[in-house]
């Protein structure tokens, strides 16, 4: 079975969704694919503490169920098919999916971008109660608090700088003697009293408690590589920052991207180099990487394709 639609969307987070809102209010009549997760990284999210227009946290899942919700009102057409190929050398653009096969004359690419996690035990579990992947999501929830950031590169000194503001105190555990960041960065990280970091360690599992029906991290356990004994390190929050994988995997070769993966987009804009393929969200964004931001390029993106269709194929407008 083969399926056509003017604009297709790939991913059903804040950028997918937001996109989908605006195509379907042009009256484009867009068909949104969101993979077996609808709703993007934020369905793993408990407390929304920074998405504007709520006074009290809301629950991501919630969230992401109220923007799906919005954008089938305005006419957005939402499928839980996922797409393994893709072919933008064809005109319409050709995807393949588990379900059906999808041809379009204007593609959205808001796939996301994963966090890379340590894959130690404890660390799914306590995922959204004490371990988080974000500062500046999660951080504020750590004022007056100890916490710790795994990581040495630029990501996880900027993370440990700006918890250095909030925290009582951050620890930055890294595996080396030495951090891959900045000068500048890591300058600065040695000029804030409140942070330490553990040298020639690394995180084995993360120690929580349950408290109810909520788990509660206590501790991380850590070892030093010298010595070989694992110790508890007590903490509030453990933030893993060792990187981020942008979703693209489909577009190698077909789509230009930096050297992490990140698809690249005209300054200021959503455009790919493939006219007719746009790129919103995190796929495209290695630095903020919030659900504010990527909704933001998600209306963008839509508003941008909008306009191409309109130019490229004014008889079908």
């Amino acid at each position: 079975m083969e399926r056509r639609a003017r604009i297709i969307i790939l991913g059903g987070g804040p950028a997918g969704l937001t996109a989908a809102i605006y195509a379907a209010r042009a009256g484009l009549r867009p068909l949104l694919l969101a993979g077996l997760q609808p709703g993007g990284q934020l369905t793993t999210t408990t407390e929304v503490e920074n998405f504007p227009g709520f006074a009290s946290p809301v629950q991501g899942p919630w969230l992401m169920a109220q923007m799906q919700a919005q954008a089938e009102l305005v006419g957005a057409e939402i499928a839980c098919d996922s797409v393994h190929a893709a072919d933008l050398s064809v005109r319409p653009f050709r995807l393949e999916g588990d379900a059906a096969a999808y041809r379009c004359e204007a593609l959205v690419i808001a796939t996301g971008a994963k966090a890379r996690w340590l894959g130690v035990p404890g660390e799914s579990a306590l995922s959204g109660y004490g371990v988080s992947a974000c500062a500046t999501c999660d951080g504020f929830f750590y004022r007056g608090k100890s916490v710790a950031v795994v990581g040495g590169g630029n990501t996880a000194v900027e993370e440990a700088l700006y918890l250095s503001s909030l925290a009582a105190e951050v620890t930055l555990i890294h595996r080396r003697d030495t951090l891959r960041c900045e000068r500048i960065l890591g300058d600065r990280l040695a000029a804030r009293p409140n942070v330490r970091v553990l040298w020639n360690h690394v995180v084995e599992a993360v120690v929580g408690d349950a408290q109810g029906e909520r788990p509660a991290l206590r501790a991380a356990l850590v070892r030093d590589l010298a010595a070989g004994t694992p110790r508890e390190l007590p903490v509030d929050g453990l933030f893993v920052a060792i990187g981020h994988a942008p979703e693209t995997g489909l577009f190698r070769n077909q789509l230009p991207m930096d050297d992490a993966g990140y698809l690249l987009t005209v300054p200021g804009r959503t455009a790919t180099a493939v006219p007719g393929v746009f790129a919103a969200g995190d796929v495209q964004d290695p630095v903020f990487r919030q659900a504010v931001t990527a909704a933001g390029s998600g209306c963008m993106a839509a508003l941008e394709a909008e306009r191409w269709l309109a130019a490229a194929l004014p008889a079908a407008a």
